[in-house]
């Protein structure tokens, strides 16, 4: 063969070879560096920290690590001994103010009766008061007529200390009815204390890392079982920020798991606004604290991207944990 042929030969299988590398690094680097697609992905759940309402010891754990369990549920039960003694305190308080009120009621009822009886009273003595003046000269004596207005005046003043009795009582009474009042809500009070003595699952989920034992105290508001809401998975993907522009809310996702199986579905839910920024805090005086360095290579931040998963068609037998690990492709609509 020539070698001037051959040598043209060699070279343009050599173009080609080396047009087809770089081809092919260029698709690469548009794949890695471009294409909607991570595989930093995490399963994320939300973990409801289920703690009791009431203090006491535990003296039932009725739930296992990692047992499934639905809305309202028995997990742990508190000593219900002491709140159950407030409840017959309350409803003995309830009595007592019950009964301070029909007697109230009585004492208004013995007022009323004793306010009537100084009114005729008062009108007797009025009315003989009011003969004596009408009669002339000496058939009756100043003295007469003198008693018969002490006496009603007296009436008088005997009425009006009664309709005060009146009026005490009354507000004796409304002191009683409101004390019968706070009795009542100091019973529902106790009732409920009672009844969160049991601590119930607030949503259909899993128990993981089971922490509680019996004769364990547990302090009111301390969170005591961690429960994942099995109606609240989703995916965490963390894209660059150079795959920003590619993604929208409402896109096609596929999730693929680590663990295998059939490829999961689902959508952007929706892209987060913020990150925290370690290479610029601020400093004592609040102002920023820049770093006089600069790195000439230059990392892609990653931006936290919420993935919801197509519950309805989620594939049978899937086990969702959260934590795993997940490769998300996107498939941008149009």
């Amino acid at each position: 063969m020539n070698p001037r042929l051959l040598s043209l030969l060699r070279f343009c299988l050599t173009a080609v070879v080396v047009l087809v590398a770089v081809l092919v690094a260029s698709l690469l680097w548009k794949h890695y560096m471009y294409s909607p697609w991570t595989r930093d992905g995490r399963v994320r759940a939300e973990v409801v920290r289920v703690a009791p309402d009431v203090a006491g010891l535990v003296t039932e754990v009725a739930v296992k690590d990692n047992q499934q369990v639905r809305k309202g549920q028995l997990l742990f039960v508190i000593d219900p001994s002491r709140y159950r003694f407030e409840l017959d305190k309350a409803q003995a308080n309830l009595a007592a103010a019950r009964a301070a009120a029909r007697a109230s009621g009585a004492s208004i009822q013995a007022a009323g009766a004793s306010a009537a009886e100084q009114a005729a009273n008062l009108a007797k003595y009025q009315s003989q008061y009011e003969r004596r003046q009408r009669i002339q000269g000496s058939l009756i004596s100043d003295e007469a007529r003198s008693d018969a207005l002490a006496a009603a005046n007296a009436a008088r003043a005997a009425v009006a200390q009664a309709h005060a009795s009146e009026r005490q009582a009354s507000a004796a009474q409304q002191e009683a009815v409101a004390a019968v009042e706070q009795a009542q809500v100091a019973l529902a009070a106790a009732a409920l204390n009672l009844e969160r003595t049991q601590v119930r699952a607030p949503v259909d989920g899993y128990v993981t890392n089971l922490d509680v034992r019996v004769g364990d105290y547990a302090n009111a508001g301390s969170a005591r079982v961690a429960v994942i809401d099995q109606h609240s998975f989703w995916i965490y993907g963390y894209f660059e920020e150079t795959k920003l522009p590619a993604l929208h809310v409402g896109d096609p996702v596929e999730v693929r798991l680590m663990s295998g199986g059939t490829a999961l579905q689902g959508s952007i839910e929706s892209i987060a606004h913020g990150i925290t920024d370690s290479d610029n805090p601020a400093g004592g005086d609040l102002l920023a604290d820049v770093d006089p360095t600069f790195n000439w290579v230059r990392l892609a931040q990653r931006i936290p991207v919420r993935v919801r998963i197509d519950a309805d068609h989620l594939p049978a037998g899937t086990v969702l944990a959260a934590g795993m690990t997940a490769t998300v492709v996107v498939r941008p609509r149009g």
